[in-house]
């Protein structure tokens, strides 16, 4: 298929409530929408690095600007008739995985639409039918924290996950484990740590977690294999697997039991698709991630929630549960006790609504073919 246009937005997306993390407090989510026709199909795609370079070093006004002046010229105008293709343009410019993953999103949409298929089938999804987990953000008070498990207990949610960092640590996941010891939960450092923590993670093992995700370093494989070897507890490795070649050393060496798996942090759908695959191949098992995106950024997740080597809940969230309006539409919504239904339209499902991204964005450039 021949690349047309790429339209380009930056786009700020108020939350309900501030989201805090080891890292950072988010009011506003911010991210790049990416739009690319080919003979009058468009697709949508949504890359989610933040606002500052605070999850990774990648920020979404310089993924804004990277893919207006170097990426999407390398595509407008050329024939990309599979996502390696696509890929294969821009292997020469280094790293930049959330960039690039705005063009892989949304050459993915298209194809499907273009081919008529939903994009759970055409990636090879086992069932439309999503298991989703609840996920809790830093807190003031214990008694919220508390209370805040037993609604995702209340609503069925098959595991909750806790943001956890320093003076948020050990004491609040024994409270949750009193409270609910029959629970799946895991905590979530979001790379808050060093191995100087050794002590206080080896104290998480008597909590019976499902597991502990990134712990260290953002860009650490080697610290992260030592720590696991100290633990009972399996390591899932998020921030640290940006490539393959990464979540390759990383089962090779030992870093990790489990691996997040998320679209925009690996450079797309077509490398967390590779990821899935080879984890599948050396029997770790994997689940998906989210950047708090809109629904856009939602549909490949919820596609690539579909695979045969997903086995735990999905970070997919109900866009009411972030945003008193989504940006996009229809607006993700349970289908079910803890669980999400991939749309059966061709594509991800999912596009912004006009008038909602226009009062979002901040910066908007078309790139079209001479």
């Amino acid at each position: 298929m021949r690349i047309d246009e790429i339209e380009l937005f930056h786009v700020a997306m108020p939350m309900k409530e501030p989201w805090r993390t080891a890292f950072s407090e988010e009011v506003a989510i911010d991210s790049v929408f990416v739009r690319m026709v080919s003979d009058g199909v468009e697709g949508w795609g949504e890359t989610a690095p933040y606002r500052l370079p605070q999850y990774s070093p990648e920020w979404a006004s310089g993924a804004f600007c990277l893919l207006r002046d170097a990426l999407a010229p390398r595509l407008v105008g050329c024939e990309v008739p599979t996502a390696n293709d696509l890929h294969a343009k821009l292997v020469d410019l280094k790293g930049n995985p959330f960039a690039k993953a705005g063009l892989d999103l949304a050459w993915w949409d298209m194809a499907a639409k273009l081919e008529e298929k939903p994009l759970w089938q055409m990636i090879g999804g086992k069932s439309p039918v999503v298991k989703v987990g609840a996920d809790i953000a830093v807190m003031d008070d214990f008694g919220d924290l508390v209370a805040a498990v037993g609604e995702s207990q209340r609503q069925g949610f098959g595991r909750t996950k806790l943001k956890f960092r320093r003076g948020w640590g050990v004491e609040m996941v024994a409270r949750v484990r009193q409270a609910f010891p029959d629970a799946v939960i895991h905590v979530d450092c979001n790379s808050g740590f060093t191995l100087d923590d050794v002590a206080m993670f080896k104290e998480l093992d008597r909590y019976g977690l499902a597991m502990i995700e990134q712990p260290l370093a953002y860009d650490d494989l080697v610290d992260h294999a030592r720590l696991q070897g100290e633990l009972e507890t399996p390591i899932c490795l998020d921030e640290s697997i940006t490539t393959l070649d990464r979540a390759r050393k990383a089962i090779e060496i030992g870093a990790c039991r489990w691996i997040n798996l998320k679209a925009g942090r690996a450079g797309g759908l077509t490398n967390a698709i590779a990821i899935h695959d080879y984890c599948a191949e050396h029997s770790v098992p994997c689940w998906v991630g989210g950047m708090l995106e809109s629904a856009v950024g939602q549909g490949p997740s919820i596609a690539l929630s579909t695979l045969a080597n997903i086995h735990y809940p999905c970070d997919v969230f109900p866009s009411q549960r972030l945003y008193k309006t989504d940006l996009a539409e229809p607006e993700v919504v349970m289908s079910g006790p803890a669980e999400v239904t991939a749309p059966a339209v061709p594509g991800h499902g999912f596009v912004p609504n006009p008038a909602r991204l226009t009062a979002c964005t901040i910066e908007h450039v078309s790139v079209r073919s001479s």
